[in-house]
């Protein structure tokens, strides 16, 4: 008894101009001694002709390859990557988490956002661009989340300089407290916000959702320790931001 089998031909997505100038810098890189025109257009998937092409192009953006037809190439140590030279696959990340920091986070950081991504279409290769508006990954609707009464860069902006901040904070039962604290974390759950710090108050760590804030105000003073020995520290004892215990009392 015979089979007849049907061929599968299986249509692959070209790879853009942009991607396989990428490769080919990071193929380069493997290489630590002189690697023939062949074996890198071989490993790259074109022709020589393209290969070579692509070398003289990358050397016109600045890489150091040396080397020429018939001896070989090497890229020399020290040369960085242009700083926008994406795959599909970073640009899309790129593109929704910047969507989803656009809708989720205070205004400050929203506007970053859009600005972040108007900034990496302007400087795109000509063929990448249309990612940027063309990827078809989509954020929802941000959920309804507690009102919150407390502007969070200003928390943002503590956690990056290490300074304390003097807050107004009310427990569960809606009791007040005034408290000092030494934020480190800046936690973005779906509803609500969570900052992890050292409560000069408790003399531990507390988590405090930022709808409870009622007041709250920059020190200016540096806190004692360092925010990366807080957040080794809490990662180990608390488990990190998982742990959604926050101050009660």
């Amino acid at each position: 008894m015979t089979c007849d089998i049907e061929p599968v031909i299986i249509a692959c997505e070209p790879m853009s101009r942009s991607e396989r100038l990428l490769d080919l810098i990071q193929t380069l890189r493997r290489h630590r001694r002189p690697v023939s025109g062949q074996r890198l257009a071989e490993e790259s998937g074109v022709s020589l002709r393209t290969l070579y092409r692509d070398i003289a192009t990358l050397q016109a953006q600045g890489a150091d390859i040396e080397g020429e037809p018939g001896l070989g190439y090497i890229l020399k140590p020290g040369f960085m990557l242009p700083p926008l030279m994406f795959s599909e696959d970073e640009i899309e990340a790129l593109v929704l988490g910047a969507r989803w920091v656009a809708t989720r986070t205070d205004n400050e950081l929203g506007q970053a956002a859009n600005n972040l991504l108007a900034k990496i279409a302007a400087v795109l290769p000509d063929d990448l661009k249309p990612r940027i508006e063309g990827t078809n990954l989509m954020v929802a609707p941000a959920p309804a989340s507690e009102p919150s009464h407390i502007d969070l860069a200003v928390i943002r902006k503590a956690i990056r300089n290490e300074h304390m901040l003097d807050i107004t904070y009310l427990d569960a039962a809606g009791a007040a407290s005034t408290r000092r604290i030494w934020p480190f974390v800046l936690g973005y759950f779906e509803r609500v916000r969570v900052v992890a710090a050292w409560c000069a108050l408790r003399e531990d760590v507390r988590h405090f959702r930022t709808d409870r804030i009622v007041t709250l105000e920059l020190t200016g003073i540096r806190y004692p320790r360092r925010k990366a020995v807080l957040l080794k520290e809490w990662r180990v004892e608390h488990n990190g931001i998982a742990d959604t215990n926050t101050d009660k009392n």
